[in-house]
């Protein structure tokens, strides 16, 4: 271990002597440090706007320079080497313009071969070798500056009086840029105009922009400037410019206030219904002129209620079954559109409207009634109709009575109760449709009795939802084969494959007819087996036709020699099979 120390020091000391320089009269010398020199000129303050911007006037003192190379390096505010001009003219050619905003430094740097990290992109922090650096000079690249504005903000009333900004002065103390004007644009950064003077901005009308947000700039540029004009967007500008702060113009339209009350709910029954607890909260109402609208659901002006107790004094059940809304409206002088049969939607001008209390006019309600549908046939025995009910939870209405109607709305009938119409022979209505429905209605009503039609009532009334009693006829089926034509030469001729679709067939009592051409019965054979058992030879030549009969009891004229337009009674015939008799 002593010895790896002996060798160690050895080392050491032939290290040190080995960077010793000898004097003149052979001794050694101390290592002589590196010297980079002092620069001075500047500081240097540019303003980055599209021009050129170099240095000039700096010197290097070299008086106790040392070290066998020499150069020039320029960095960022971070050390970061940005270039490495040669020599003192390449110093003063940087544009520094180009550079941007920010602060520059330059230094002289002098070193020996082999030092490392010396190139742009890499910082000085990162050098390696024998080298040293001079002070710094200061480059320092301000922006365009486009002054402080003040005054303001402002908020103005569109209300058709024009509207300018006063007050407003820029500090230009710091102001640079070859070229100047104001902007004035929306809050989307649209820009509306481009005065030129801070005159010419106070005297711009912002009334006459209607509602919204401006905002007033001052912009500074320098050289060739794009997008700076109306209907462009800040956003989109092109070229070296600066934008002051802002004053914002706020556009306030006219205020209607708050109107409270309601919903209201009327029902159209013929008394009169007034919207009594209407209320206006009138804090920071503006406008020269009050009044208050009536409108319906489509905004169509009912009425022009002059105050609020007018409005009060309305009297909604004269409108009809439907909706209104009433507003509180603020306008000035030249307002178009406002007037009974106009609508809201079309008016022109200056004006606000508050929110709208809505009024419901409902109809007399003659309840839900439920129970079948009913259908019947009829055969001559009695039908009534059982299991009516009526849900009379909403119902209103001083009178109440029940209708029974065709399916064209006829009235048939006026049962006063339930129990009226459950004793309703419908049999004895014939085959068809009839509805029934719940009525409810106020005195004065016209119209109500049987042969009118619904839609001749007059008055106040309401009507239920209808039931329907369908009333089918009998149905005697239908027959298919044939036609059939035979010769009549004295050998038996019989129809067959006739069949009878008995899907729809109803009726107690069946058979089947065969008349001639003129409906006269020639004969009734009871069932399909005897009609296929009729010889048609012995008829003799002519035409036959075989029909199916359904029919109840009591029916008349169902006999040979008779006629089927005699017959009467509850009964059906099918469609007919021809018979030709050659």
């Amino acid at each position: 271990m002593n010895n790896f120390r002996t060798i160690l020091v050895l080392l050491a000391f032939a290290m040190f002597v080995a960077s010793c320089e000898e004097d003149d009269n052979g001794g050694t010398m101390q290592p002589v440090a590196l010297e980079a020199g002092t620069l001075s000129g500047g500081p240097f303050t540019f303003a980055v706007d599209g021009q050129p911007d170099m240095v000039s006037g700096i010197t290097l003192d070299a008086s106790n320079l040392t070290g066998s190379i020499q150069n020039y390096v320029i960095t960022d505010d971070a050390r970061n080497i940005l270039g490495l001009p040669p020599t003192l003219e390449a110093v003063e050619g940087v544009n520094f313009d180009e550079a941007g905003e920010g602060s520059c430094y330059i230094y002289h740097i002098t070193h020996e071969a082999g030092l490392t990290g010396l190139e742009v992109g890499e910082n000085l922090d990162g050098l390696s070798g024998d080298f040293d650096l001079s002070n710094f000079i200061m480059v320092i690249r301000n922006g365009l500056n486009a002054g402080m504005l003040s005054g303001g903000p402002f908020e103005f009333l569109v209300d058709g009086t024009p509207d300018m900004v006063t007050g407003i002065t820029l500090d230009d103390s710091a102001l640079n840029g070859d070229t100047q004007s104001y902007v004035i644009t929306d809050d989307n950064r649209n820009i509306l105009g481009t005065p030129p003077t801070l005159e010419a901005v106070e005297g711009v009308d912002f009334d006459g922009a209607g509602v919204g947000k401006c905002y007033i700039y001052h912009i500074t540029y320098s050289g060739e400037l794009t997008g700076l004009e109306a209907g462009e967007n800040l956003n989109d500008l092109g070229g070296s410019f600066n934008l002051s702060n802002f004053i914002e113009v706020d556009r306030v339209g006219l205020t209607a206030g708050v109107l409270s009350g309601g919903p209201y709910e009327f029902t159209v029954d013929g008394t009169p219904d007034m919207a009594t607890g209407l209320a206006l909260d009138a804090t920071g109402v503006t406008g020269s002129n009050q009044g208050f609208v009536i409108t319906d659901a489509d905004l169509n002006i009912l009425g022009l209620p002059p105050t609020l107790e007018a409005a009060q004094g309305v009297d909604f059940d004269g409108a009809g079954v439907g909706v209104c809304l009433i507003w509180h409206i603020t306008y000035e002088e030249g307002i178009t559109g406002l007037e009974a049969g106009g609508n809201a939607g079309d008016l022109d001008g200056f004006f606000a409207l508050s929110n709208s209390i809505t009024v419901n006019r409902i109809g007399l309600n003659a309840g839900i009634i439920s129970g079948g549908p009913y259908e019947f046939l009829v055969d001559g025995t009695p039908d009534m109709v059982s299991g009516i009910a009526l849900d009379d939870s909403d119902l209103t209405g001083s009178k109440q009575t029940w209708v029974i109607t065709d399916d064209q709305n006829n009235i048939l009938g006026l049962p006063p109760m339930i129990a009226n119409v459950e004793g309703v022979d419908f049999d004895a209505a014939g085959s068809g449709v009839c509805l029934i429905w719940h009525l409810t209605y106020e005195e004065g009503l016209t119209g109500l009795m049987a042969g009118n039609n619904v839609a001749d009532l007059e008055g106040f009334y309401g009507l239920s939802n209808s039931l329907t009693v369908t009333r089918n006829p009998l149905d005697a089926g239908t027959l298919s084969g044939g036609p059939f034509t035979f010769t009549v030469d004295g050998t038996p001729d019989m129809v067959s494959g006739i069949s009878l679709d008995a899907s729809n067939l109803n009726g107690t009592n069946q058979t089947y007819v065969i008349t001639d051409a003129a409906g006269n019965i020639l004969g009734m054979p009871p069932t399909l087996e005897a009609v296929e058992g009729v010889d048609f030879d012995a008829a003799g030549t002519g035409i036959c036709y075989i029909w199916h009969l359904t029919y109840e009891d009591g029916i008349t004229g169902l006999a040979m020699g008779e006629n089927t337009s005699n017959l009467d009674g509850f009964f059906d015939l099918s469609n007919f099979i021809m018979v030709t008799r050659q």
